[in-house]
């Protein structure tokens, strides 16, 4: 990268750092119910509010394709070119460090104590380790508990190899072609799947093919909004949101997508409930897209921030709190008077060390990186 660098407007927008806490929210309530589940019949809402955590996943995806996209426009658009190699580097410094230093961490525990769950077998690791962990699990079921948000982190990487390569060599004509294209194979593959129903592990949501709808959407959004925000009133943004959740309980209640459970639902099931996820995630999106910062609590915002920490520990951190410190937590509860609502108070005490071990990683171990990733940074974005 050239020494030289022409001065280029920050982009940063502090009000999608709050959506991507509302994004670690929804999973991180999903997530509990693998360890404490949530009774259905006796809290019918609570249980599916629940459940549409799942969706907090493509939120995530949109959000990353849309920001990555903005960046890489206004690269273009300010320089003349995109600097791919430059553009690896800063996403493997931000990425690779804690991915590496947790996926390994839990490939030794996993074989050295039986507390950690299952050990991670070597095909694993090695799928895991070039980021093609979903695939691994879409063809072989969910692996040891701790390291399974991780095939997330595989499908974003693989957006990541090649989007600064269409932007380079296609521009905005091309990320629009790339889109609508993967658009279309995406619903050929949920079709595919429904006419291919399962009675148990659905190998669908972790298939990059569905799940790349939404960096699609996103880099859409990005396109023809050309830096362009919704100037609406508080009231309107909230329908807006309340409206995404609506349509997230339709796809999970009505259409039934409900991440790896048994795929039975029809054609027009299946795609109407993907539609009505990707719409949730838009609509979500735009509400708070363009919001004035003094509805953003500062919280939030630092929240969103170490949202990679949180997503990348929490699942681990209900390990510990739900199995290996079981009977201390309904001891706990027991003298705080709410043995019959310990689940609840792991929930809080899971969130509450979440949160603690996602700062200290942000701030000790993430943070080095992050400065180093100034140095390959051509539109400056977040402050660190």
């Amino acid at each position: 990268m050239d020494n030289l660098k022409i001065p280029v407007q920050r982009y940063y927008k502090p009000e999608l750092d709050v959506l991507r806490l509302f994004a670690f929210l929804f999973v991180f309530f999903v997530h509990r119910m693998d360890l404490a589940p949530i009774n259905g019949k006796e809290y019918y809402w609570a249980f599916h509010l629940s459940l549409i955590g799942n969706y907090g996943v493509p939120l995530f995806f949109f959000l990353s394709a849309f920001l990555i996209t903005e960046l890489l426009i206004r690269e273009q658009e300010g320089f003349g070119h995109v600097d791919v190699k430059s553009f690896y580097i800063r996403r493997i410094l931000r990425i690779w460090p804690l991915y590496f230093t947790f996926f390994y961490l839990m490939v030794v525990l996993t074989w050295t104590t039986p507390i950690f769950s299952t050990p991670i077998p070597s095909g694993t690791q090695i799928a895991f380790t070039f980021f093609s962990g979903n695939w691994n699990i879409t063809f072989n079921k969910w692996q040891s508990y701790c390291i399974n948000p991780l095939w997330s982190v595989s499908v974003e990487e693989q957006l990541y190899i090649i989007l600064p390569l269409i932007v380079y060599y296609g521009g905005k004509r091309g990320l629009k072609i790339f889109s609508f294209v993967v658009l279309v194979i995406s619903y050929l593959t949920i079709i595919y799947y429904a006419l291919n129903p399962t009675s148990g592990f659905s190998g669908q949501w972790t298939n990059s093919f569905v799940q790349f709808q939404f960096f699609a959407a996103g880099i859409l959004c990005s396109v023809y909004l050309g830096g362009k925000q919704p100037q609406w009133d508080v009231t309107t943004r909230i329908m807006l949101f309340v409206v995404g959740v609506v349509c997230w309980l339709i796809a999970s209640i009505v259409c039934e997508i409900n991440a790896d459970a048994p795929h039975l639902a029809t054609i027009s099931q299946s795609v109407s409930g993907w539609i009505f996820i990707l719409a949730g995630v838009m609509l979500m999106f735009f509400s708070l897209l363009g919001i004035a910062s003094k509805y953003l609590p500062n919280p939030f915002m630092y929240l969103g921030r170490i949202s990679y920490g949180m997503y990348i520990m929490h699942i681990t951190i209900y390990w510990i709190t739900y199995q290996i410190f079981k009977d201390d937590l309904a001891l706990v509860s027991e003298k705080m008077g709410l043995l019959n609502w310990k689940n609840e108070v792991g929930f809080v005490l899971a969130f509450m060390i979440t949160v603690l071990f996602a700062t200290l990683s942000y701030n000790f171990f993430e943070k080095p990186f992050l400065k180093l990733k100034n140095r390959f940074t051509l539109v400056p974005s977040r402050e660190i």
